[in-house]
């Protein structure tokens, strides 16, 4: 389980590095793959989300016995 402060920089790094290899893309006219780029970090980060959400979910259920 990711603590809390660690998993809100680790999506941060993410969003920088998404953030300057969109411009580099866009830059050298390949705006496909910066666009292609951009969802693959999206989809990264969601997945980082949802895997805490299911985790939280877990805990909760196990809290209240359910």
């Amino acid at each position: 389980m990711i603590d809390g402060m660690d998993l809100i920089f680790k999506i941060a790094a993410i969003g920088v590095i998404v953030a300057i290899l969109n411009q580099v893309l866009i830059k050298l006219g390949k705006d496909d793959q910066a666009m292609v780029m951009s969802l693959a970090g999206l989809v990264i980060v969601l997945v980082m989300v949802v895997t805490q959400v299911a985790s939280f979910f877990e805990t909760i259920k196990g809290l209240f016995g359910l």
